[in-house]
Formats: C-alpha cells, sequence, structure tokens
C-alpha cells in the first residue's frame, strides 16, 4: 500500500483510507456482520486509515469499529470526531454547552464504545457554535497530553479559523468535502490554506456520495431510506443537470477500461500527495473496486479533460439541505 504523509507530524498513513459512516447510517441498511468484514478486509489490503464520529449511528460506528479492531487495533489508525451540540447519548437535549468540559468527555465516552485506550486523530465534527476554537482546541491538546488522542483534526472549518486553531497546538488535518462535483468550496481556500501551514487534506465523500459512480441518475435509483433523498443534488430538479455531468467521465473510464468510480478516486489521489481521501463503503467488492484507482495514472491531458468537464461550481445544488450548510465553513 502506497503511504501519504499525515501533514507534518512525521506520521504516514495509507494512500486510500476507509469512511465508515455508511456502516452505521444514511445509506440504506445496516449490515454489521459485512462491515467488519470490509474492515478487515482493509487491513488485509493495508488500509489503515479508519475514519468515524461519535454521531455516525449515535456511537453505533465506534462500537462496531471496537468489535473490529479488537484484536487488530495496532494495524490502524483510527480517527474519530466529537460535535458539541448534536442530539446524542451524550447530549440527550441537543443542548450547544457553554465551556469546554463536553471535549473530554466526549472522548472519554468514544474511547469506552471503541474499548481503546487512544485515539489516533481525534476531530471537532463542526466548528463550536457557542465556544472560541482556540479554547476547544486548548481542550483537546490537553487530551493529546495526557495520552488519549496522538493528533488533533478540524472538520469542515474554514482558513481563518484553521490559522486561529494553529497558533494554539498543532493541526494534523483538515476534513471536508472533496470530489470533481465539490471542487469549489476546497481549492479556492482550504487547500491553499492547508499547504501553506502544513496540514494534512482529508477528502470525504470523494465519490461525490455515489453520484461519480453514475448508479444514481434518477432520485428513484436511491434505496427508499436513503438520506441521500434529503440533498438537494440528489433532488430531481438538480439531478437531471448533474447527470448530464457525467458522460465525459464515463467515456474516459471506458477507454481506461475502469469504472466511473475509480476513475473519479484516481482524480483526487492525483491532486496532491498531501490530500488523504477516505471513500466510503460497508461492502468488500466496493472496497477492492476502490482501492485498484491507486494504479490508475492520469497524464496531463486526461485531467485537462476532466477539469473541463467538472469546473468549480458547476455542481447543481448546494452539498447539504439549508440548516446543514450555516455549520460548514465556519
Amino acid at each position: 500500500m502506497k503511504k501519504r504523509p499525515l501533514g507534518r507530524t512525521g506520521v504516514s498513513v495509507s494512500a486510500l483510507g476507509l469512511g465508515c459512516m455508511g456502516m452505521s447510517m444514511a445509506y440504506g441498511t445496516r449490515d454489521d456482520a459485512e462491515s467488519i468484514r470490509t474492515v478487515h478486509r482493509a487491513l488485509e489490503l493495508g488500509i489503515d486509515h479508519l475514519d468515524s464520529a461519535e454521531l455516525y449511528g449515535d456511537g453505533h460506528n465506534e462500537e462496531l469499529l471496537g468489535k473490529a479492531l479488537k484484536d487488530r487495533r495496532a494495524k490502524a489508525f483510527l480517527a474519530t470526531k466529537f460535535h458539541n451540540g448534536v442530539k446524542n447519548h451524550r447530549n440527550p437535549e441537543g443542548i450547544a454547552e457553554k465551556g469546554t468540559a463536553y471535549v473530554k468527555k466526549a472522548c472519554e465516552m468514544s474511547l469506552a464504545r471503541l474499548g481503546m485506550s487512544h485515539i489516533d486523530l481525534y476531530y471537532v465534527h463542526r466548528m463550536d457554535p457557542v465556544n472560541p476554537v482556540e479554547e476547544v482546541v486548548a481542550a483537546m491538546d490537553a487530551l493529546r497530553k495526557e495520552g488519549k488522542i496522538r493528533f488533533i483534526g478540524l472538520s469542515e472549518a474554514g482558513p481563518d479559523t484553521l490559522r486561529r486553531a494553529a497558533k494554539v497546538a498543532p493541526i494534523a488535518a483538515l476534513q471536508t468535502e472533496y470530489s470533481l462535483w465539490s471542487r469549489d468550496h476546497a481549492e479556492k481556500e482550504i487547500l491553499p490554506t492547508c499547504r501553506e501551514l502544513g496540514v494534512a487534506y482529508v477528502a470525504y465523500s470523494p465519490l461525490g456520495r455515489g453520484f461519480l459512480s453514475g448508479q444514481f441518475k434518477a432520485p428513484e435509483a436511491l434505496p427508499a431510506n436513503d438520506r441521500r433523498h434529503e440533498h438537494p443534488r440528489f433532488q430531481a430538479e438538480h439531478l437531471a443537470k448533474n447527470a448530464a455531468l457525467l458522460p465525459p467521465l464515463e467515456s474516459m473510464a471506458a477507454r481506461k477500461k475502469c469504472t466511473p468510480a475509480q476513475l473519479a478516486l484516481a482524480w483526487v489521489l492525483h491532486r496532491g500527495d498531501d490530500i488523504l481521501p477516505i471513500p466510503g463503503t460497508k461492502r468488500v467488492k466496493w472496497l477492492e473496486q476502490n482501492i485498484a484507482a491507486l494504479d490508475i495514472s492520469l497524464s496531463a491531458p486526461d485531467l485537462a479533460e476532466l477539469d473541463k468537464a467538472f469546473p468549480p461550481g458547476v455542481t447543481s445544488g448546494t452539498r447539504y439541505p439549508e440548516g446543514a450548510m450555516k455549520q460548514l465553513g465556519r
């Protein structure tokens, strides 16, 4: 497995990671046995960067990974996240707490669900709505000094927030959505700021929540209980316009004898060695297909062709529903 550096930490992780959210929520029904097989197969193939959160299935995802990694902890680089103000086991009323005591509480509850003594990379899932980032990061740094976490990360933070955080403690990684159909928010300010500060950029949903696989060209192609029905980009008025973007991707994939999804992943991998994509899946079949993207070579003309087909801002519809959009880029 090819490795990539985690910012300036001195640690390297697998060039391709595994997003675990779909094992517990959002995309169809759970299948814990298959999810555990997928985690085990990922480790066998050299994928060590696993991404979770307390929010995923209200703790279910961390419990699931705890079971999957019970006798394999040393093989994994485990990332998870906490979120002030989200309704969950830790915070049944969903009230954002003033002060940062919740940071330690959230970490200890995650460690208990995982059955582990430490978390490798601990993220703020969304920026705290009531406490300054400096105070939140200071509380995270205290956890680092206690040995409960190894590295600090931010998720969906804006460039100014990242700079403020980096003045308090070393920030190892920043995570946002990045793919051929989600370029503008990352490329304009986030990636340049990460590179300026030496922060790794973790790209979630590098397949556009599955859209770039070419399987979801109409809303009815999604499972009935799939959360993507709530996302504007997957609703009929936007999805028809977005589906019209796919032919160049499908055409190049046919020429290269790979799938559109593999080609879309290869594009993200070619955007820089400081980018760590974490495509999500709960199926061994899709995991094995994803890993083949590491062997796809894209020339300068190939990249130019894809850039022309998917320029920043071309996608119709916002990334999230209106309420969730307000939590991004703070």
